[in-house]
């Protein structure tokens, strides 16, 4: 595996790296599938309790990569391995912690929202902004947003495109802790963690994860592949590009 991912293994907890520093780690399908891949493995590694993510370089994970989804088709869309990385993930059995600074936006917010617990920097940016490249959410991230947050702030997050700071997801309830230094309150937090019943902290976490089967999480994946073959999408991708201001037909 290339260094897009670096893997370290401490005593009862393993730390995941996302290194993509030119794409600010954004989660292109490689290296989504090779997070998958890792906690695949580390789900029936005895050795490790507990996983801590994060992202070099001062950013966690600035979406998902715009090149891809650009001419990305609905079909594809559907057919789309990304889809079996993220349930991969979410289905990861032990506690999965985000050390987060700085951009965590679209699939890279999605990615923290999969955590069980989100350490927040005091630089960290949260967005679901995809309505700004006229798409939505593609791995359930509106739904988890909106069980934590409640109607009045996910809309606000999700049809503003608004992005928020570290002060504001904490008081809104996204996350659990905040530290100047995140990564180290993480890992103090999953060496905690690795000294807990290892089972009774499985069951628990597929309990809490069973409860999202009541969030419509299909319909917003549905939502996603269904506005790909839009010709607003391709504007909104072609203007981020760009970096001018899109100019929306509703077709």
């Amino acid at each position: 595996m290339g260094m897009d991912l670096i893997i370290e293994t401490f005593t009862g907890y393993t730390r995941l790296t996302l290194n993509r520093q030119a794409a600010r780690n954004a989660l292109n399908t490689a290296l989504l599938g090779q997070l998958a891949s890792v906690l695949t493995q580390l789900a029936t590694d005895p050795t490790c309790r507990a996983v801590v993510l994060t992202g070099a370089h001062g950013n966690f994970a600035a979406g998902a990569d715009i090149a891809e989804i650009a001419t990305k088709t609905s079909a594809e869309g559907a057919v789309d391995p990304r889809k079996a990385h993220w349930a991969t993930i979410r289905a990861f059995p032990k506690p999965l912690i985000a050390a987060v600074e700085g951009f965590a936006l679209g699939g890279g917010f999605e990615l923290a929202l999969m955590a069980d617990m989100i350490v927040l920097g005091p630089t960290a940016k949260l967005g679901l902004p995809e309505t700004n490249l006229g798409l939505i959410p593609g791995a359930g991230g509106g739904q988890r947003l909106l069980a934590l947050v409640g109607r009045a702030r996910a809309t606000r997050m999700i049809l503003m495109g608004e992005v928020i700071d570290a002060e504001t997801a904490l008081s809104w309830g996204i996350a659990a802790y905040a530290s100047d230094t995140p990564l180290v309150e993480a890992e103090a937090l999953a060496s905690r963690l690795a000294q807990r019943a290892p089972l009774a902290l499985m069951a628990a976490k597929q309990a809490l994860i069973a409860s999202e089967a009541s969030l419509a999480l299909q319909t917003e994946r549905a939502g996603f592949e269904a506005l790909l073959d839009s010709q607003d999408k391709s504007e909104g991708i072609r203007a981020f590009q760009e970096k001018r201001k899109p100019q929306f037909k509703g077709q």
